[in-house]
Order: structure tokens, then sequence, then C-alpha cells
């Protein structure tokens, strides 16, 4: 693969070289030198401006970032907390924290559980002009959809062929972002495990890449609006937790578990514990009331709809009537939007789980763009839009792209709402890109940015893993119908390697 490496421009304002000396007198019937005459008297061109960022996270959103921003002249320097690259796809055992607080982040960032394979082929996931193919040297786990182990592996493989270590400061953490008078902004970090040491640096622009799969949601809290209230669950005496700090089924041993969810991680988890696990009841919200059911392949698994209520004697009331003696609630109930390091300069808020106001899901408009927030959008392919929102945000911050006028893009971030309103869906589904709206979010960022659309065998290969997922749930990841796609995606690979 070809990379443009233009690490060698120099910081600081550029200024406009001065032309002297007087044209030359030349003879009408001389075409080119009148061009000569015509290109002296024009003042040479304006050089981007090449920006000093800081991009805090070096997961996969960050890791894009950098390479766009540094492809487009930029001097990016990453903050990441942990000791590695790779974001959510670093495994790690949840801190002793988890242990007393088995509902919150408890100092892990990462939500992994082992048992995690892809719920997207390898050949979709990948970023745009680096497949994530089988074929590369470090390929360990070399299935269609691999474990995470692997995804990581691609992941450091992506950093090390871009020379993208260098730029990050690892066991670094952003503990504030503040604005600048002139529209800099000062970013204060500091070294783990040095007690008190913080470095504050001024930074032209800051890029947030700090991912949304670490604050946990939870069904029991009162004012949450995306479950109901448990009511009685704060007296309830079994064990609640989180899947962000689950990560092995051992410990449900003969225990009869319910899972609050249904989206991947309840799927996934749900079928992990049932392994194990005397009994695994799913609570699903979206079900209809009276839902009772035993699932198919499965006699220790049932669906219901959502919990009603929970007893101090242990047993949980489901909203069909039905109830059980339960001995652990699983919270599978998603995540929030947290950024703890940004305050009320930012201009943004976060209320019922939308980052507002942005626009196109980047860029706060009072503040734009000097402040920019990479991947917000869920129900999508995350690394390609990863990429195409980092080679937009890097062209608007060198000047070659232009932002539409502060009124103009508080226009679209109401459309937005609007389009939520016509839908009938809530304001936190504001960055929920599903029904195909995720393929004409990226087809516009690559206009933008004159680069070509999505291919379009990724977005038919989209469309028909999530076909198979629905007609083969337990089995997808393993049997599937789409190998014509898989040929031209590993044939339009070839123009990489």
């Amino acid at each position: 693969m070809n990379e443009t490496n233009r690490d060698g421009i120099a910081h600081g304002s550029w200024t406009q070289k001065k032309k002297t000396g007087e044209a030359r007198r030349i003879q009408a019937n001389s075409g080119s030198q009148l061009r000569n005459l015509f290109c002296s008297l024009l003042p040479s061109p304006m050089p981007s401006p090449s920006l000093r960022l800081a991009v805090v996270g070096a997961g996969a959103a960050g890791l894009a970032a950098a390479r766009e921003l540094r492809r487009e002249g930029h001097a990016p320097v990453v903050f990441e907390r942990a000791a590695a690259v790779g974001g959510t796809w670093l495994y790690a055992s949840p801190a002793p924290a988890a242990a007393t607080d088995p509902l919150g982040a408890a100092a892990t960032h990462s939500s992994l559980y082992a048992s995690l394979r892809t719920n997207l082929p390898r050949e979709v996931m990948g970023f745009l002009d680096f497949p994530f193919t089988a074929a590369r040297g470090s390929v360990v786990d070399a299935r269609r959809f691999p474990g995470h182990e692997e995804v990581l592996r691609y992941l450091e493989d992506f950093a090390q062929r871009f020379d993208l270590y260098r730029l990050v400061r690892f066991q670094t953490e952003v503990v504030g972002v503040r604005r600048e008078a002139g529209g800099r902004w000062a970013v204060t970090s500091r070294k783990l495990g040095e007690k008190g040491e913080q470095d504050e640096e001024v930074y032209d622009a800051v890029v947030v890449c700090n991912g949304h799969y670490s604050e946990p949601r939870v069904a029991s809290i009162p004012e949450n609006l995306y479950f109901p209230t448990l009511t009685g669950a704060d007296a309830w005496p079994g064990k609640q937790m989180h899947s962000h700090n689950y990560r092995v089924p051992e410990p449900f041993l003969d225990q009869v578990v319910i899972v609050i969810g249904a989206s991947a991680s309840a799927v996934d988890i749900s079928r992990d514990i049932a392994c194990v696990a005397k009994e695994v009841h799913i609570a699903d919200r979206s079900t209809p009331t009276s839902t009772c059911e035993q699932q198919p392949e499965y006699d220790n698994m049932w669906l219901h709809s959502m919990i009603d209520h929970a007893q101090g004697d242990g047993t949980v009331v489901f909203r069909d009537g039905s109830s059980i003696k339960a001995d652990v609630i699983m919270h599978c109930t998603g995540y929030l939007y947290d950024f703890p390091f940004l305050g009320d300069d930012s201009t943004i808020t976060v209320d019922d789980n939308c980052v507002d106001p942005l626009y196109k899901h980047v860029f706060p408009i009072e503040v734009a763009p000097e402040l920019s927030f990479i991947g917000l959008p869920w129900k999508v392919i995350p690394f390609p839009l990863f990429e195409l929102q980092s080679k937009w945000v890097a062209g608007i911050l060198s000047g070659r792209i232009k932002l539409p006028s502060k009124d103009e893009m508080m226009e679209d971030v109401k459309a937005i709402y609007s389009r939520l309103e016509t839908r009938g869906w809530p304001k936190r589904y504001t960055h929920n890109f599903s029904g195909g709206y995720q393929f004409e979010y990226n087809d516009w960022l690559a206009e933008q940015c004159g680069h070509p659309p999505i291919e379009e065998w990724r977005k038919l290969m989209y469309a028909a893993n999530a076909k198979n997922k629905a007609a083969r749930p337990e089995r997808y990841r393993d049997e599937w119908d789409d190998d014509g796609l898989v040929a031209l995606a590993n044939e339009d690979f070839k123009k990489y390697f």
C-alpha cells in the first residue's frame, strides 16, 4: 500500500513570498512568454497550514484520525490512557473495583468478553485502503468472523504500517480540555502512575476519539429512559452487573441468570452463559408483553418481555406475569457517551444519549472546526466510517474543504431531529444509522473529500450479512451464502497489495 508521508512539514504560520522584479516586455505573438508573464504576476499558492492537533484516544477511530491528519500535513499528538493501541479491542480483565461496583465502569475501558467474535465479516470491517484479509502475514485467526484478538492484531498492523506508534503518548490520560482566546485549546494530561503530575499544552484543535463503549448504561437508574425502572431492584438480594464487566461464563455455573437487552452483547452473552447456567431468561423490552418463549436449540433459555418488578425474596416478575427466582441480573443495556475532560466551552451537551448540537455528527457548530468528534454513530460499519470522517476533518482543518455557515449547519441539525420525529424515534436514536443511512452518509463524506464512494460489494455484503444473521442467528458466523461477494472483495483488494 502506498502512503504519502508528509511528516517533515514545519509548524507555525506560513508567509506568502513576495514577488520582486519587473516583468519583461514580450511580443504579443509569443504564447509561451505570455503564459510565463501571467504566472509570474500571480501570487504564490498559499500552502495548507500545518496545525498541531490533539487526538484523544488510540483506538480504531484515533488511529484513523492520526493517519488522515498527518496525510493532510498536520502534526497530530495522540493521547492514550492504555499501554497499547486498540481502544475497545484491548481485552482486559475487570479492575478490582468491579467486585464492589459490578454495574459501573470500574476503571476498565474495554468491554470485551473472552468469546467475542465479530458480527461483521472481515472483508466489510476493514479500512478502505487497508483490507482486513486472512492473507496478512500476522494472521492467527483466519476465520471470516474472527475473534477479538485478530481485530486487535489488525489494528496493530495498521498502526505499524503507517508509522503511527511514534505519534502516541501511551498511559497518558486527558483530564481537561479548555478553550483559549483565539480559538486554540489548552489540553491538560497526566501520566498514569505519576501522582499529582499534570502537563498543559496548547493545540490548534482537538479531535475526540474516546469511543462510546466504556460508560455503562444501567436499566435500574430511575431517570434512565432507555429501560423502565426496575421497581424494587435496589433491595433485590441477588447480584446485578453490567455486560461491561462480563468476561467468561464459569462464574455463573448452575445459576439462574436474567439478561436484560436484545442487541449484540445480550445475544452473545446469553448464549455464552447458557452453556453453564441452570437457566437463562432474556428480558427484551421490544417483545410483546405476553412473551414467554423457550428459545430454539436451547432447553434452558427463555425470552420474555421486560421485567415488571423485583422482590426482596429474590423473585423477578416479568410483564407477562411469569416470575422466577434469579441469582443474577445482567444488564446488557448499552453505553453512554461520556466526555469527562470537556467543559461548557465545548458548547455541546449530552442529553438522553444525544450529543448536541453537532453538524453531521462531527462538529460542534459554535466551535467548529477546532473541536470535532470521530466515531459517534452506531449501527454502522465502524472502521470505514472513522476513516471518512477523519479525511473530512483533516481537509477542513487545512482549509481544503469548507464548512457551511453556522446558520446552515444548524438547519442541518434541525433536519436530523425532524427525521427522527417523522420516524417516531426518540432523541437517543440521533446517532443511530440503521436503515441504510450509513451509506448515504459515508458517500456524502467521500464526495466532500474527493474520495470514491463506498464499494458496492461492501454495501451488498453488509445487507447479506444482516439477512443471514436473521435466518441463522446461531450459525451465521460459520455459514453464509455470499461467496460471490467475497470473491469480488478479494479481487478489489489486489490493488492494495
